[in-house]
């Protein structure tokens, strides 16, 4: 018997925050590439502290995409995201880079020749997964986060919140009442700020935003509403805590309420299929979803270094389902080529859409008119009713 009532928690961290810092670093070293060659191959990981950013790893692409234009990408992004303070500064950074040509080894095994279709960039399992609980099909614990410190940020960069800084957190524990989100329990929300305001105007401030971001009726009890918790929280980013790339893989994805296999999506170029293959899986899930074939969906793929099509596609609809999944699961790779090509050009993955990724989580975004967040679109809802006769 599942459970029905219950309380489920999900977190966020902001643009600012050191890993997140890493991630849009990285994914902008992506959209570099690709913007210079759409076939380019992009594994950029980054490591950032105070005032020094460092990127290695390994790419295959044009030679204009030299050391110089990725440190200038580097401070670009760190001066978007608004570090201007005397431990993290995207002028006064050092920036060293390390990045180097791709393993013949594994151009050999992944690439396309001859009759050979071009296989995945890597073995993995990559999880998707679509819910009811919100329009956007989220799960709503982690939805909320993100749109709490989204809101805070657009503030900040407006310049309507001049005390805040990039760096924040945000921390939503949800009330489930027969399977179903009711309100907050407690939230919390930790946000740098200039060291001349006090605890009680930012906390003000914060719940303005919570409150605008909540259905309404679903705000927790003011002693369950926790702002910066320590008290003060003036040192942030990498000035305070040390960034890798691809470490709030949870986080980029459905908060925990979704199994994940493991690999990040930053720095990654589509063909590796981290990132195009957990994308493919969203994008099916919420399909079924939207289709109404389902009120959850949670897919896996599965996938051989080498190999061009998927080892196993699972499909569990969690006792929601309308239709039998055995089914479901040969319909998917009907009406989509789950092929590391067929994902990309289905998608139209390999643009620079990759930088406005990196916050705010991966999923749950509007797909725009430049080819980014593609996958949230939900155009195989009428191929999917076809086939079981909707």
């Amino acid at each position: 018997m599942s459970l029905s009532n219950y309380v489920f928690t999900s977190e966020s961290v902001s643009e600012g925050h050191p890993d997140k810092v890493s991630d849009r670093v990285s994914d902008e070293i992506v959209d570099l590439f690709l913007s210079a060659d759409p076939q380019a191959r992009v594994a950029v990981e980054t490591m950032c502290t105070t005032n020094l950013v460092v990127l290695a790893g390994e790419v295959r692409g044009p030679d204009s995409v030299n050391a110089d234009a990725m440190i200038a990408a580097a401070r670009e992004a760190v001066k978007d995201i608004g570090y201007e303070q005397d431990g993290f500064h995207w002028e006064k950074m050092a920036v060293d880079c390390h990045v180097h040509s791709q393993s013949a080894d594994i151009a050999v095994g992944v690439d396309s020749a001859g009759n050979k279709d071009e296989g995945a960039g890597d073995q993995g399992i990559m999880f998707g997964y679509a819910v009811t609980e919100t329009p956007e099909l989220m799960p709503a614990p982690v939805h909320y986060s993100h749109q709490i410190l989204k809101s805070l940020a657009d503030a900040r960069h407006a310049g309507d919140a001049p005390f805040l800084g990039p760096d924040s957190k945000s921390q939503v524990s949800l009330q489930y009442r027969d399977g179903k989100p009711v309100g907050a329990t407690s939230i919390v929300v930790s946000t740098q700020h200039s060291a001349n305001v006090d605890q009680d105007t930012i906390r003000s401030m914060v719940r303005q935003h919570v409150e605008g971001v909540l259905p309404e009726g679903w705000m927790c009890p003011d002693d369950a509403f926790y702002v910066n918790p320590t008290g003060r929280f003036v040192i942030g980013g990498p000035d305070g805590d040390c960034g890798l790339t691809g470490r709030k893989i949870i986080v980029d994805t459905y908060g925990g309420a979704a199994p994940h296999g493991g690999g990040a999506f930053s720095g990654k170029d589509p063909t590796k299929v981290d990132r195009s293959a957990a994308y493919a899986s969203r994008y099916l899930a919420k399909n079924i979803v939207g289709a109404g074939l389902a009120q959850r969906c949670l897919i896996q793929l599965s996938y051989a270094i080498g190999v061009p099509k998927p080892l196993s596609v699972y499909v569990d609809t969690q006792g929601t389902g309308e239709v039998e999944e055995e089914k479901l699961a040969t319909v998917l790779q009907d009406v989509m080529d789950l092929s590391p090509r067929g994902i990309r050009e289905h998608l139209g993955l390999n643009k620079p859409i990759y930088g406005r990724t990196a916050a705010y989580g991966h999923f749950g975004r509007e797909a725009d008119g430049c080819g980014g967040f593609s996958w949230e679109r939900l155009d195989l809802v009428e191929s999917l009713e076809s086939a079981f006769g909707a």
